[in-house]
């Protein structure tokens, strides 16, 4: 079936709205100091995008990078299909292909950051448009399963998971945080997951992870009306361990992963287990509940047609 007048408008429009998302434009409702070491080449910017790509290793994934450190591996997510580290189901599946080698390699954790501004600005609404605008009921279940693989890799890896978010984290981008162990953020982050205002039903765990981190008051304003929380905010409220100035942000994250790699390969591991092993079947039935919902409010008309006019909307008041 082929896109239809108002979706085509819509394609056409959605990079105006995800610029006004990830830059703020669009309101949805330590104590010892070290010696910081010169880390030129983990500035996580554009540089990366190119520099990195040049080493052989790296040239199995497009919109991944993939570096292998002295005892931890380093992801960074680097889009070269989708604006401001969107996620569609291929970027999903190579992030699940990389966790899916460390899982196995010698490393003894994993570092999760982002090339660019943007840590990661959530799905990819301009390909969410046209993959359900053409087949509805084989795309919604082809995307909601790639996001309970991706969302199902996070839940069940057995080393330490550190993630460094220079930038906003919308979305998808956001509600992984917590299936992950250790958060670091820049002072110029900010977290928002506004499932409801865009007539999604959350992902990623947050119908749990969030009300259990957050509490239910502030997990209800940020998952139904869109609340945007600031890297301080985000801190004082447990879903963020430290806040790092920008300036020095990527050598702070560089010095303590670098520390957490000098120790036991077996006791970093048997930690997060002890921490973290009760919670991983509540979960896996969280995520795959999550993601039939999603299934089911993409596969029927109502909910298309809501998705659509709503974002169709946003794009005229940008």
């Amino acid at each position: 079936m082929e896109l239809g007048c108002s979706a085509l408008r819509l394609l056409a429009g959605l990079p105006r709205l995800r610029s006004a998302l990830t830059n703020g434009g669009l309101n949805l409702h330590s104590p010892v100091k070290r010696k910081l070491e010169a880390e030129k080449d983990y500035v996580f910017d554009k540089r990366l995008r190119y520099s990195v790509r040049q080493n052989e290793s790296n040239c199995r994934f497009r919109d991944i990078v993939v570096r292998k450190e002295e005892g931890f591996t380093h992801i960074l997510l680097s889009s070269q299909t989708s604006d401001n580290n969107a996620l569609t189901p291929e970027i999903m599946k190579e992030v699940r292909r990389a966790l899916c080698n460390a899982a196995t390699d010698d490393s003894k954790l994993l570092l999760l950051s982002a090339v660019g501004s943007v840590f990661c600005s959530g799905l990819d609404y301009s390909y969410l448009i046209g993959r359900l605008s053409s087949d509805r009921r084989k795309e919604s279940t082809r995307i909601a399963e790639a996001i309970r693989d991706f969302v199902k890799a996070f839940i069940q890896f057995k080393k330490p998971i550190v993630v460094a978010i220079n930038g906003p984290a919308l979305g998808l981008g956001a509600s992984i945080l917590p299936l992950c162990d250790i958060v670091w953020a820049s002072e110029k982050a900010w977290f928002q997951t506004p499932y409801a205002t865009i007539r999604l039903t959350p992902a990623g765990c947050s119908s749990y992870t969030f009300p259990q981190i957050l509490g239910v008051a502030l997990a209800n304003e940020m998952l139904f009306c869109g609340r945007k929380l600031t890297a301080q905010e985000a801190c004082s409220r447990g879903l963020v361990s430290q806040v790092f100035w920008p300036t020095t942000f990527s050598q702070e994250v560089m010095l303590r992963v670098k520390e957490m790699a000098s120790c036991s390969a077996v006791v970093l591991e048997e930690s997060k287990c002890l921490v973290r092993s009760f919670l991983r079947s509540v979960l896996e039935d969280v995520n795959e509940k999550e993601c039939i919902m999603l299934k089911q409010l993409w596969s029927s008309s109502k909910g298309l047609d809501s998705l659509f006019s709503y974002l169709q909307d946003k794009i005229y008041e940008v």
